[in-house]
């Protein structure tokens, strides 16, 4: 049991995984819970807190599975903390597992526990158990993303949603480390307090590591998959649904003769016609164009380039950016301005249809050369590909 957990919590996790698991394995399965005596402080802690044993039907063959409650996983936690005390188990017993009960465990925190052979079970439906006496395998997925109702990691330390934790992704994921807490949040426009706080989160989170104050590696694809996971591209952006007449190129054509900008904004392409440039997955799609957080400005836009506002059909969507961080670093390709490559996997991954998949696909141009696109060092890091239209971009926002 974590130190944030009450005994009541724990009985209740207890009592439900409990029912859970009798649930998936069926009636005629016997399962026990033994709850174990909640050490005081002074005593140390066992590494659990109750014994699960499951007897199979008919021979009465069984095992015994030392249970850990808790309110929350942190793959941290999982490498630091239950990594080692379920090693030791199997040291004294090979046939005894520990396994973790929580009301809900992110993908990431259930990979690092996969890894470590330790099995796992929460409220909405992950569960995780191999026993090969008496043979049980079981593998169900539940709730990828965290309930409502579920106690954030910490109430000091902030998560990765909303305008300032993007400005941060983005700038961890652009450059390579190692940089300090004070330089990230120079270069980001952040306080220190907060970058200092969500970068003790993503640490919680194996996302990044850090050697004393010095940030020495990121895992940028499990950083922008996390904030991803935050996001709902259709919802956040706003889009102005519209037909192009003479067709989709044709707009695009549009868009790359006028240098990607249209009514004195700057236009980046994103989406499916931006990941086609560098991950070609499938044909068509909506071409998705970021322009301005000006709702009534962007039917402007829309009227130079000759769209037609419609209710549904629409194949062109222009997107208002919820934060200037959306338009940092762009890039140049066969002419037409697009949104940094980072931004476009979130983009991808938080987006209807097959997008997800395209970001993926992304995500593997990606890691094939970080050299083509991720930059040396936070000087090199700057927002804009100039001025936008004589007018500071942030200005808009």
């Amino acid at each position: 049991m974590d130190d944030v957990t009450t005994n009541a919590e724990a009985a209740s996790i207890l009592e439900l995984g409990t029912q859970k698991l009798r649930e998936l394995l069926g009636s005629e399965w016997s399962i026990t819970a033994q709850p174990e005596e909640f050490s005081k402080a002074e005593e140390g802690d066992k590494g659990w807190d109750a014994v699960l044993r499951i007897t199979s039907p008919g021979d009465g063959i069984f095992t015994e599975l030392l249970v850990d409650v808790r309110t929350r996983v942190m793959p941290k936690e999982v490498a630091d903390v239950l990594g080692p005390t379920a090693m030791l188990v199997r040291r004294v017993n090979h046939h005894t597992r520990l396994m973790v009960f929580a009301p809900w465990i992110s993908p990431r925190a259930q990979d690092e526990l996969r890894k470590r052979e330790i099995d796992y079970l929460d409220l909405t439906g992950n569960v995780s158990l191999r026993v090969s006496r008496p043979a049980i395998v079981v593998h169900t997925q539940g709730a990828e993303k965290a309930p409502a109702s579920h106690r954030p990691a910490s109430k000091n330390k902030p998560m990765l949603t909303g305008p300032r934790a993007g400005r941060l992704v983005r700038l961890l994921t652009d450059v390579r480390p190692p940089y300090r807490a004070t330089e990230l949040a120079n270069r980001a426009t952040l306080s220190l307090a907060y970058v200092s706080r969500l970068l003790d989160s993503l640490e919680d989170q194996l996302v990044i590591e850090r050697d004393g104050k010095v940030v020495s590696h990121v895992d940028w694809q499990q950083l922008l998959r996390l904030r991803a996971s935050t996001l709902d591209l259709m919802h956040q952006t706003r889009p102005l649904g519209l037909l192009a007449p003479m067709g989709v190129q044709h707009v695009l054509d549009q868009v790359v003769a006028r240098d990607g900008r249209v009514a004195d904004t700057e236009i980046l392409v994103t989406g499916s016609y931006s990941a086609r440039a560098v991950a070609p997955v499938a044909v068509g799609g909506q071409l998705m164009l970021y322009t301005t957080p000006n709702e009534n400005w962007n039917v402007t836009i829309a009227s130079e380039l000759g769209l037609l506002p419609v209710s549904e059909g629409a194949d062109v969507l222009l997107l208002m950016p919820w934060d200037s961080s959306v338009l940092h670093r762009p890039r140049k390709y066969e002419g037409a301005w697009q949104v940094g490559l980072s931004q476009l996997v979130l983009d991808c991954l938080s987006g209807p249809g097959r997008m997800p998949a395209e970001g993926e696909e992304v995500l593997k141009y990606m890691a094939r050369d970080e050299s083509v696109w991720r930059l040396d060092t936070l000087q090199q890091a700057g927002s804009y590909r100039n001025a936008n239209s004589g007018t500071d971009p942030t200005a808009l926002f």
